[in-house]
């Protein structure tokens, strides 16, 4: 695959991802755990149809039963992560949501720093400084909101970044091991998710409308591009990819914007824009100084 090509299907990964909260936004009975059991749900039936093409079903099994503690930690890293997407979307804006999760590359520096000992540049540092500025803006307003239920679902969003920065910690210690495979860990995240909010699910309300977009979240918005990220990932600078996952924050606001009417408070915003311009500028500092 051709860099461009790479960009180019990155740039469809996050277009794809970033449909959830308009779409979740028309489901006429479906509610909050029964919305992330559905989505799950889904998601697990269609890599049980993809990764056996993919990867082959004797490989795909045998990657299940020997990769240890290591698949199963990031498996439960993406259950943390699709279930609190989810459960966040459906108490709080789009918005909220999808700011608070362009935090994880910042995270992912300061627990690499812990747990790998990287070194940060001060670059780095300062974009932390910045971001947390524009968070505890985000923050200060939902604790001094009338409705407790946005700033419940703000920090439940919390548990998305801090979950994709441990995975993304994870897969940084197992790379060069190539005997372990942790593309079967999304099945693992998927299927640990539907059984955790089956029984907080019951009993169930979703039309078949609800069933149809959900199945569509479950395939388009999570299955696909979830392996197609994972193909490119090799193709890409990890600053790279992470200043091209912040077009899904920019997506989603406009998606829920025009789709559902939703737009964004201004303490939203303007929190929102100091951490994506923090983190827009410490990835674009790192790719610059990656090509020289």
């Amino acid at each position: 695959m051709t860099h461009g090509r790479a960009v180019a299907t990155m740039i469809v990964v996050t277009l794809m991802w970033s449909i959830a909260g308009v779409v979740t936004r028309h489901l006429e009975a479906a509610r909050s755990f029964e919305v992330t059991f559905w989505r799950s749900a889904f998601t697990v039936l269609a890599l049980l149809i993809l990764l056996p093409a993919i990867r082959g079903r004797a490989t795909l099994v045998r990657s299940l039963r020997d990769g240890g503690r290591t698949l199963w930690l990031s498996g439960a890293c993406w259950c943390v992560m699709f279930t609190a997407f989810m459960v966040a979307i459906t108490l709080t804006s789009v918005a909220n949501v999808l700011i608070t999760m362009a935090s994880a590359p910042l995270m992912t520096a300061l627990i690499s720093r812990v747990a790998l000992g990287h070194r940060l540049a001060v670059r780095t540092w300062a974009a932390i400084v910045v971001a947390g500025i524009g968070i505890a803006w985000m923050y200060a307003r939902e604790f001094s909101a009338a409705d407790p239920q946005h700033l419940i679902g703000t920090l439940v969003a919390l548990g998305v970044p801090i979950a994709a920065a441990v995975n993304w910690v994870v897969i940084q210690h197992t790379r060069g091991n190539s005997d372990v495979d942790l593309l079967p860990a999304v099945l693992i995240g998927a299927a640990l998710s539907a059984l955790l909010t089956l029984p907080l699910s019951l009993p169930f309300a979703a039309s078949a409308h609800d069933l149809g977009l959900l199945a569509l979240l479950g395939v388009v918005q999570l299955s696909i591009p979830c392996l197609m990220a994972v193909s490119v990932a090799r193709h890409l600078s990890a600053p790279e990819a992470s200043l091209l996952a912040l077009l899904e924050v920019i997506f989603g606001v406009a998606w829920a914007w025009l789709g559902a009417g939703e737009a964004p408070a201004f303490h939203v915003l303007g929190g929102g824009a100091m951490v994506l311009t923090a983190l827009a500028a410490n990835e674009l500092a790192a790719l610059r100084r990656t090509a020289r």
